[in-house]
């Protein structure tokens, strides 16, 4: 007891917090959905502060060029899954930080069963697509969520709680490809993440502690050291919170692929969610090119592609951004 009260008495010599602030944070459940860059700070910064459980959903595998930015991360987690890597870092961080991780893409399919049981939602996604989705459970669960993003040299930061302005107060319809920048095109400063993910966690803490919370747009230029915070207001004619039509959550036509944000590599979504045996699948891969199992995710090269397949069939094909070829490689080597 005596080291529990050592280790967050920084925090609750705050008066913003206090310790019936920190009690209320060791009781708070909170998901994460991405592990990149933003994620794996939120990660952090909410386990050092004594956040009772995480949640931490990523469907991707860590990289070599994920270093740079994802501090979270070191050489040994290359080729694991973020999620399992980050659990396993935040571990040793907090031991008294409930966590769990899912290695799966956050689809409609998942999002109302794993979104009803927390508190709240933080944002480290790479793409509008599940933006639209978090916004669209959230806003019908009554689920508190941040919004975030990072690229280039700025950064954006947004509160959504119940019953205020939601994402598609600001943006009504989800942006055409290629009208937004990437990090694959603009590329991105490492210092920048972190600090939008502190202004997202501080926020987050001070839901929690049922603080009053801005519900400006914060924008953030790092390298100008420019800061602006944007009023904007609640639109009634809103699709989601003000009509409560949920598009992205009732979709009905999954997308079949998603280009992979920086990389030249494609991820194929199976139009269900499929359980694959990897062990057979690498006795049959054997047979045409190099094979190698890493953490329930089986790796398979040949040429210069490589198939990076998960076991409910998600697949990224490394080595093409074209989605035609990618698709192809998918169907010729692990099947539709």
């Amino acid at each position: 007891m005596q080291k529990m009260q050592e280790r967050y008495s920084r925090q609750e010599a705050l008066p913003e917090i206090g310790k019936d602030g920190q009690a209320s944070l060791g009781k708070a459940k909170i998901m994460i959905i991405g592990l990149g860059a933003l994620g794996t700070a939120q990660a952090t910064y909410l386990a050092r502060a004594g956040i009772g459980e995480l949640i931490l959903v990523d469907r991707d595998i860590v990289e070599l060029n994920n270093l740079h930015r994802q501090m979270l991360f070191d050489e040994d987690d290359i080729d694991k899954p973020k999620a399992v890597a980050a659990k396993d870092h935040i571990s040793r961080i907090n031991s008294n930080v409930k966590i769990s991780a899912h290695v799966a893409e956050f689809n409609a399919s998942i999002a109302e069963k794993l979104v009803s049981s927390v508190d709240l939602v933080l944002d480290g996604t790479d793409n509008m697509e599940t933006r639209y989705l978090i916004n669209d459970v959230c806003v019908k669960l009554g689920k508190a969520w941040i919004y975030g993003g990072a690229v280039g040299t700025f950064g954006m930061m947004l509160p959504i709680i119940p019953n205020g302005l939601c994402l598609r107060c600001i943006f009504p319809e989800i942006p055409s490809p290629g009208n937004l920048p990437t990090c694959d095109t603009a590329g991105i400063l490492n210092t920048l993440p972190p600090v939008i993910a502190a202004f997202q966690v501080t926020e987050t803490i001070k839901i929690i502690l049922d603080r009053e919370v801005s519900s400006n747009l914060l924008i953030v230029d790092m390298w100008t050291q420019d800061i602006r915070n944007m009023i904007i207001g609640k639109d009634d004619s809103c699709p989601t919170c003000g009509k409560r039509r949920y598009d992205f959550l009732t979709a009905k036509n999954r997308r079949a692929y998603l280009k992979m944000c920086g990389r030249n590599a494609v991820q194929i979504l199976p139009k269900e969610s499929l359980r694959i045996p990897l062990a057979s699948l690498r006795d049959r891969l054997e047979k045409v090119g190099r094979v190698e199992m890493k953490s329930d995710v089986l790796f398979f090269a040949v040429d210069e592609i490589e198939l990076v397949i998960f076991s409910d069939g998600r697949t990224i094909v490394r080595g093409t951004d074209d989605p035609v070829k990618a698709r192809a490689l998918f169907s010729k080597y692990v099947g539709d």
